[in-house]
């Protein structure tokens, strides 16, 4: 296959350089004029300095004499020019298109990077079809056609170019999003699977509005008007869609500040839950009852967002009450058993431990510490380790925890009558 392209090639280049140089040696004998049809134009070639030109155009066929015979108002030698360059055409876009999938592919797969790959994908479709389009336009320019005929040639060539350029940005879009997606692939990638469908289309979008407006201005049509329509829909859809509006855009924030992620723990106002769905217009809450909370995405900007789950620990922060009978030494004690246990623990630390407050009904002590871990089934399992240690010991030395109680004296005479509670003081 490689030694027959090769061939073909050195084939055609060698038939089409004898070609030009001998259209260039016949040009340059004097003054020769090129009437393509009656309504054509009189090319001059005055000078050898335009030969190449001349040549170039028409592949030296216009010198050949038993060409110069018309057929259907065109000279003989119109048509086969315009076969050859609608054959360049294709001779073209094929030798590219083994460029790119062959040559420059090889050379791009040595290379650490895949962005050269992308390169090479992105351009191989649409310059394959400007060449085509081109050479074919060239070989149908050959012709001497009315003006109506003109003009749809040119401007269906800016068509083509234009939806070509438009293609080549959209695909652009694409797999740049894609490759950035790909370095990115570790990092909120619950997000990303969200925010870059909404961004590509978005691009997407508006870049083929821009790429309609300017054809449109270029094929001659008015585009004020386009813009005037599309202004007062915009406007009219902008009123009627003020709530949607306001929760795209919240959804927006949300996904470049990012102060939550699917599957995240949070509280916001009144709700707290896990995150299950951002969409364009809401934000999915299941909270703590199993119930499915839906909050619009217009309250994100202004409200107080709490993310349980980004927490680097868990706080825990309790008060362990002794009865008022205890006596000094114990509570002493009880205060040294909470920060042996608490202390001993792997999954605890900055722990703090004090005889902090003379309560209702007992004497408090604080303990505050923080889990090492964000597993709520590990900490909870950890913590009732915890509290059954403190039972076990506490019960060991004698130490008893307090509850809420109320002594009420019952006073008849002078005799003290305990009705409840604990034992009543001494009367005088």
């Amino acid at each position: 296959m490689k030694l027959k392209f090769q061939h073909f090639f050195r084939g055609y280049v060698f038939v089409l350089v004898t070609v030009l140089l001998w259209s260039v040696w016949a040009n340059g004998q004097g003054t020769t004029n090129i009437t393509a049809s009656t309504n054509a134009t009189p090319i001059t070639v005055a000078t050898p300095t335009n030969a190449l030109v001349d040549a170039a155009l028409t592949f030296g066929l216009d010198k050949v004499d038993f060409l110069q015979g018309k057929l259907w108002g065109n000279p003989l030698w119109q048509y086969i020019a315009s076969l050859l360059y609608i054959f360049l055409a294709f001779y073209v876009s094929k030798v590219l298109d083994y460029l790119t999938r062959v040559w420059l592919k090889k050379w791009a797969s040595k290379t650490s990077s895949t962005l050269d790959d992308l390169l090479l994908d992105l351009l191989n479709g649409p310059i394959k079809v400007v060449a085509f389009v081109i050479f074919l336009h060239i070989g149908l320019r050959v012709f001497a056609w009315p003006a109506w005929v003109e003009e749809i040639l040119s401007k269906g060539l800016k068509v083509v170019v234009a939806c070509s350029l438009t293609y080549l940005i959209v695909k652009a879009i694409d797999l740049f999003l894609n490759y950035w997606k790909n370095r990115t692939v570790n990092v909120d990638k619950s997000f990303d699977d969200q925010l870059f469908p909404i961004v590509r289309k978005s691009l997407k979008a508006f870049v083929v509005v821009v790429a309609v407006l300017t054809t449109s201005k270029h094929l001659g049509l008015d585009i004020t008007s386009i813009l005037a329509s599309v202004s007062v829909v915009g406007l009219a859809l902008g009123l009627a869609a003020q709530d949607t509006v306001s929760n795209f855009f919240g959804a927006i924030v949300v996904f470049v500040d990012k102060p939550f992620r699917i599957g995240d723990q949070i509280k916001l106002d009144a709700v707290e839950g896990t995150v299950e769905t951002i969409g364009l217009r809401s934000t999915r809450v299941r909270n703590l009852d199993g119930h499915l909370v839906t909050i619009p995405n217009k309250t994100m900007g202004n409200a107080t967002i709490t993310n349980i789950t980004r927490r680097p620990n868990i706080k825990t922060e309790m008060n362990i009450g002794i009865t008022y009978d205890t006596p000094i030494e114990k509570v002493k004690l009880a205060v040294t058993i909470l920060e042996e246990i608490y202390g001993s623990h792997a999954m605890t630390e900055d722990l703090i431990v004090s005889f902090n407050k003379f309560a209702g009904s007992s004497l408090n002590i604080l303990v505050v510490h923080w889990w090492k871990s964000l597993d709520m089934k590990a900490y909870l399992a950890g913590m009732q380790e915890l509290n059954l240690k403190i039972k076990t010991r506490f019960d060991a030395e004698g130490i008893e925890f307090a509850f809420p109680s109320q002594t009420v004296y019952h006073k008849v005479d002078s005799d003290v009558r305990v009705a409840t509670g604990q034992q009543p003081l001494p009367t005088k």
